[in-house]
Formats: structure tokens, C-alpha cells, sequence
């Protein structure tokens, strides 16, 4: 499912055999209870209400004992810091909402709030992430082939809650269906 109708036909064109429909992630129009797993990447995030529409949809539609895949952006450590040394004053020009960033507390109590059982919630793509704190921190250009390899070698060394680039839960749908 995706918003864009053209998205759609476009992935139609390449994927003929496949199933893909236009609509809103927050009213899908699909009935109650019917599918066994949801898988959203990169999507719950860009909705400036917040995610809760995106997850109670997914609890409506989802079987009992179904699962729920989610990824957003990690508010990881690395922008912490950045953000403290950057400090809060104020901005000249307002800012557009483009996606929230969220904790591994955070996008789990979403979960929660929405009615799942949390599985699991574990930060992901580290080198991606590593590449970013090298392009964002130190200036150094993505596509330098230098900042990709040190991206790779750094990757194993730093953890996982300092430069993680996102954040994927797994929360599953209660058996009796009701929301926790």
C-alpha cells in the first residue's frame, strides 16, 4: 500500500504478478482481522499527529496473534549529544515536519499504547548510520569512498544505541484480539 497512486502503478509495471493497492496507511479500508503479519518501513514516522493511527489500524486489521514489523528513524545517542552542543536557540525560519525520531522506549510504549504485545525492539543499520555521523559530524562526503569504508570498519565497533540509523520492533496482536 502506498499513497501514490502513480507509486502504484509504477510498482504494478515492474512487478506484474503482485498486489499492490493506493490508499492511506491510517484508514486502509481492508476488513477487521484479516491478515496474519503488517510490515511498515519507514512509514508510521511521517505523520506529525504521530503513529498511534498507524498502529491501531494495524491492530484493527491484523489477525489475533498476528504481527506487526515497524521501523522508524532511531533517536539515537549520537544525536543527543549533537543535539545538547548544537543548544535550543530559537530558529529564524520554522521548520516543516518531515518525521519523528524515536527511542527504543519510545517506539515500544507506541506499541503498547496501540494494544500489541512487544516482542522485541532493536536499533538497526549501523553502517548506514555510521556513514551519517561521518557525513553529518565530521563533513565528510557520502559518496568519498573513504567515508564508506570507515563506515564499514566502524560499524562493528560502535554500538548499536549510538549509531544505529533505525529502530524495528516486533510486536504481535493479543490471541483474544482485545486491546492490552
Amino acid at each position: 500500500m502506498d499513497l501514490s497512486a502513480a507509486t502504484v502503478d509504477q510498482l504494478h509495471a515492474r512487478f506484474p504478478g503482485a498486489e499492490f493497492v493506493a490508499g492511506d496507511v491510517r484508514q486502509t479500508g481492508f476488513p477487521d482481522n484479516a491478515f496474519d503479519a503488517y510490515y511498515s518501513w519507514g512509514v508510521f514516522e511521517h505523520f506529525e499527529s504521530g503513529m498511534q493511527d498507524c498502529v491501531s489500524e494495524a491492530l484493527r486489521i491484523l489477525k489475533p496473534g498476528g504481527y506487526l514489523f515497524v521501523s522508524v528513524p532511531m533517536d539515537n545517542l549520537r544525536h543527543s549529544i549533537r543535539d545538547v552542543f548544537r543548544g535550543f536557540a530559537p530558529l529564524e525560519t520554522p521548520l516543516r515536519f518531515y518525521q519523528w525520531r524515536l527511542t527504543r522506549a519510545e517506539l515500544a510504549r507506541e506499541m503498547l499504547i496501540g494494544g500489541f504485545e512487544v516482542c522485541g525492539v532493536h536499533p538497526i543499520h549501523k553502517q548506514h548510520g555510521s556513514l551519517r555521523a561521518l557525513h553529518h559530524e565530521f563533513g565528510m562526503p557520502y559518496e568519498w569512498k573513504l567515508t564508506k569504508a570507515l563506515s564499514v570498519l566502524l560499524a562493528p565497533l560502535v554500538p548499536a544505541s549510538f549509531v544505529g540509523h533505525m529502530v524495528l520492533a516486533v510486536g504481535r496482536k493479543p490471541l483474544d484480539g482485545a486491546r492490552k
